[in-house]
């Protein structure tokens, strides 16, 4: 330390440097590469200016020529306990480098010299941008918002010309980075008197400092601060009222200036003094301070007459010591930085229910609660203001560099909901994921967070209506959940029917030109040069053709490299769209003039069916869904091998498409708890699991110990096996609990209940008591929790309770379910009342989560395909054996001669019933499961067989939900949806 310290003492004598030529840099530099180390020699400084040595000339404007041992010494106790705290903090943060950043406008360098040789003492970073004199207003606003949004700066001050000092300058700082404490946000809390939550203008603080340190007591006292202005004033004000003197502020043209002069203890100089003001106003004794923002915008010079008192405190000593504690401040607010990187119990605050009676429809109830501004709620549950992105109010996108940042964050308790075999409409497991989170978060003050899928156009147009929960347990606003949200599955839909149009596109191509045209086109001479693309390069490593030179190649070589030969009989992947649609089951495409007769029959799948969105749900970085996505496999050449994406070049678009649709969507509950919303449903057609990187956020969001609750689609036969089977092995997390949902309407149905359609009234045997019918229908629960336990998770049943079960049948239920081995099955309201009728819910799960898990895989990825396949229609679905059909024999056969055999499984089958058979209802018996196709999902990771007539588009009913949905032209809210 003090081998630096008189060095810069020293150069607040020094005059100030010549002006050089207007300069805009953004130069990032450790502080000692830029200026500390003495004069002598000429060195260069941090702009590349030339220092003064040290026998030049000094300033004849400074008495004395040299610095008061006690400013010396306050100085360098403060650089010191910086350099203390910043040493500590990066022992526990080793890769911990703090960064200030100054905006400099103005061409002299002495107060940047000044602080680079402070930082260096301290061990701070220093990033000087440095722009011409006469940069305007919105120069500086525009830089100051690039510092905002830089992560690596942790600190913000200007060195700008006062007149630059606007509110709009000042306030476009962001608070966290005032080091200066200028904005409005840190004046309001010095002001409310919470100093220890903001940071005080160095130059304030200063002043307060050296007049005690020189045994001024100030209580009592009458301070007057002449010519400052703004946030100077303000903070002085404030600061000196604290302790306890009486303040007074005026500008140097007052007409009772004098009069206020010779009344005051303590004058404090906020401006140069006007040379017609006598200095024989300012009374003999009186403590003179000059901290003149003159100095702080670089414009240091002798027109302004020295005041010789034996009180004199001059600029330079304010000015030094309000460097030094601007080094301080820098030090607080890398350690406020470093204490929001790391996970905190939330400071949640939840939204107050007021549940009617009777229930309102569901849209009312989302109306009816006005949600929290999302960057509110991403604050809350401790996401930095630059890992969302937010989408109009209530919506946002969050950035995967979270992860990274809470790396070694232990992981929450990880809960799935899963269910029995539903009816047609529905059991509630998205509505009892949010209650239960609601139970936990706004009723329990545990840390939770519900992970959703994204609902299809498909059923919210068809038949099932809205999926974000219903009643009091609610995402919200549910008309932005169910439509559109931020466009994932548009993003997946393109992305999917670029490469389908590729696919034919390049099969027309090579069977319409030569080997040499074909391989022109594809790498054509652009300016002069030709040369491949990087997935070209790609292709050309595959091929094992070590060549970059496109002229190089052989006839052989571009053949082999130009022509995939695909075989449009093994093209496997369709077109899709996010609309229930019959009639695009099938379909012939190529029929136009133009395709010249390459024709062929293709169809359509729903969007949420697409590979793509297998893709999304499984893959856990940018990184790995690029390399998943030039994987696909879409087809097989002539000679039997796959055709993938990366062949036909499509790997880096799809990617683009995708790169925004792989941040999780954060939404919020009624009781305004935190929601991931990502991926997409279908578990009888896709493996209808929400994504593993929004779980994998939120476990590092609510702690070791709070809960995510995710929800697997349908039954748990299909929706939790591949849960575990599928998404399991992909992510690494291990489950501690599952929720299985159950309602009587279900059980009845499966206890032989007349049959259950959507549209049409229930029967009397489901609104009236039938205790028979439930007890002969928990038959199915009771095998859904056998399926459950085949993985060694504890089990937690779900009651839904609907208005019309009555008390005898929902004890039958809870009663049953614990004999089956569920640990708990519990009655739960949170339809009619919210997270407080789950709260038995969550104390169940809570327990559950306490016991160990046994978690186990249902089979070895590495047997046969077809010993999967019977493993899980035998355990699982309790099927007698399976058989395939001649196509899916071969196209296992070709799957394994592919080396694809290794996979996991994803059945398609329906969600109706254990078997294939939708009208088979409770547990059926002896069935022989039929596999009618396979397809192999390759980037996804997984083989995809189809059961019985199962489709992958669904159609529409005789009279779909759009008949009921509108929207109110005036007021523009939709109605009907839900």
């Amino acid at each position: 330390m003090g081998t630096r310290l008189p060095l810069v003492l020293r150069q607040l004598r020094r005059p100030p440097q010549p002006p050089g030529p207007p300069r805009r840099l953004r130069v990032p530099c450790r502080a000692s590469s830029g200026g500390g180390g003495g004069g002598g020699g000429g060195r260069e400084g941090l702009l590349g200016q030339r220092r003064p040595q040290d026998g030049q000339a000094r300033s004849s404007c400074s008495p004395g020529g040299r610095t008061p041992a006690a400013r010396d010494s306050i100085v360098r106790e403060v650089i010191q306990n910086s350099k203390e705290v910043l040493s500590l903090l990066q022992e526990k943060n080793p890769a911990f480098k703090p960064v200030l950043a100054i905006i400099q406008a103005g061409d002299d360098n002495l107060m940047q010299e000044i602080n680079q040789n402070l930082a260096e003492e301290a061990g701070l970073n220093i990033t000087h941008i440095c722009l011409p004199p006469d940069s305007s207003e919105a120069e500086i606003i525009d830089e100051i918002l690039k510092i905002n949004e830089d992560t690596r700066v942790h600190g913000l001050a200007l060195q700008i010309s006062e007149n630059l000092f606007s509110n709009k300058v000042l306030n476009a700082l962001k608070p966290e980075k005032d080091v200066d404490g200028v904005t409005d946000i840190n004046l309001g809390k010095l002001v409310r008197g919470d100093a220890h939550e903001c940071f005080v203008s160095p130059v304030a603080k200063a002043v307060i400092e050296l007049l005690e340190k020189s045994g001024v007591n100030l209580d009592g006292k009458k301070i007057l601060v002449v010519g400052a202005h703004g946030s100077l004033e303000a903070a002085l004000q404030c600061l000196f009222q604290r302790k306890g003197s009486m303040t007074m502020s005026i500008q140097w043209k007052t007409r009772q200036l004098q009069s206020k002069l010779h009344e005051a203890d303590i004058v404090v100089l906020g401006s140069p003094k006007p040379e017609e003001i006598p200095l024989t106003w300012i009374q003999p004794g009186t403590t003179v301070l000059n901290c003149s923002h003159d100095f702080l915008s670089g414009k240091v010079g002798c027109g302004s007459p020295r005041i010789h008192f034996g009180g004199l405190i001059e600029e330079d000593d304010v000015i030094l010591l309000a460097a030094a504690l601007r080094i301080q401040n820098m030090v607080s607010s890398g350690r406020r930085w470093l204490r929001e990187q790391q996970h905190r119990r939330w400071r949640l605050h939840c939204l107050k229910l007021q549940p009617l009676s009777p229930v309102p429809s569901d849209i009312e109830i989302s109306r009816g609660q006005t949600p929290k501004a999302v960057d509110v709620l991403a604050k809350e549950i401790g996401l930095l203001a630059d890992e969302i992105e937010i989408y109009g109010k209530s919506k946002a996108k969050v950035r995967l560099s979270v992860l990274e940042r809470l790396k070694d964050q232990a992981d929450g308790k990880y809960v799935l909901v899963a269910g029995i075999t539903p009816t047609p409409l529905g059991e509630g497991k998205s509505t009892v994921t949010i209650g239960l989170v609601q139970a936990l978060t706004a009723h329990l003050n545990v840390n939770s967070f519900a992970c959703l899928r994204q609902p299809s156009q498909g059923p919210t147009f068809g038949v099932k209506g809205g999926a974000a929960g219903g009643g009091y347990a609610q995402v919200i606003p549910m008309e932005e959940f169910n439509l559109h949200l931020t466009g994932d599955i548009h993003a997946i839909t393109a992305a999917n029917n670029l490469l389908a149009a590729a696919i034919d596109t390049r099969i027309l191509h090579e069977n319409t030109q030569t080997d040499k045209a074909l391989y022109n086109r594809l790498v054509p001479l652009v300016n002069g040069v030709r040369e491949f693309s990087e997935i070209q390069l790609a292709r050309l490593k595959k091929l094992g053709i070590n060549k970059t030179d496109p002229s190089t190649l052989t006839e052989e070589e571009v053949s082999k490299f130009a022509r995939l030969d695909i075989d449009p009989s093994t093209i496997t992947w369709q077109r899709v769209l996010d609309t229930n649609d019959r009639f695009l089951r099938k379909i012939t495409i190529g029929q136009g003039n133009t395709e010249k007769g390459h024709y062929r029959q293709a169809q359509f799948d729903i969007a949420v069916a697409s590979e793509i969105m297998a893709v999304l749900a499984l893959t856990d970085s940018l990184a790995d869904m690029k390399a998943r996505l030039g994987r696909m496999v879409v087809a097989s050449d002539k000679s039997g091998q796959p055709v993938t994406a990366d062949d036909l070049g499509v790997t880096g678009a799809l990617t683009v498409l995708m790169k925004d649709a792989i941040k999780p969507n954060l939404m919020q509950t009624l009781e305004g708890t935190p929601v991931f919303v990502h991926a997409g449903p279908f578990a009888n057609i896709a493996h209808g699991n929400s994504s593993v990187l929004a779980d994998k956020i939120a476990l590092k969001l609510v702690g070791e110990e709070g809960f995510v609750v995710t929800e697997a689609g349908f039954g748990a036969d299909i929706g939790m096996e591949k849960f575990f089977n599928i998404k399991c092995r992909a992510s690494g997390l291990v489950p501690n609990v599952v929720v299985l949902v159950a309602t009587v309407r279900a059980l009845k149905m499966h206890g032989g209940g007349p049959s259950v359609t959507a549209g049409v009234p229930l029967k009397k045997e489901y609104t009236e008591e039938n205790i028979q019918l439930v007890a002969d229908g928990c038959c199915n629960l009771q095998k859904q929790i056998q399926i459950t336990q085949l993985f060694g998770v504890p089990v937690v049943v779900a009651l839904n309770v609907f208005k019309t079960d009555t008390r005898a049948e929902i004890d039958l239920v809870c009663e049953l379910a614990k004999r089956a081995g569920a640990f708990d099955a519990v009655p739960c309201y949170h339809w009619s009342v919210g997270g407080k009728g789950s709260v038995d819910l969550a104390r169940a799960v809570r327990e559950a989560a306490s016991k160990r898990s046994r978690f186990q895989f249902l089979y070895d990825v590495q047997v046969p395909i077809v010993d999967k396949i019977r493993t899980i229609a035998q355990a699982v679905y309790g099927a007698k054996d399976i058989e395939l059909s001649p196509e899916a024999q071969a196209k296992i056969d070709r799957y394994t001669q592919q080396g694809f055999g290794n996979l996991p499984i994803c059945m398609a089958k329906t969600h109706l019933s254990l078997s294939h058979q939708p009208d088979k209802k409770g547990v059926p018996r002896d069935f022989i499961l039929p596999i009618s196709d396979v397809r192999a999902s390759i980037g996804a990771g997984f083989i995809y067989p189809l059961v019985g007539t199962m489709s992958t588009m669904p159609g529409l009913p005789t009279r779909p939900c759009f008949y009921d949905i509108d929207l109110d032209t005036e007021t523009e809210q939709v109605k009907g949806l839900f």
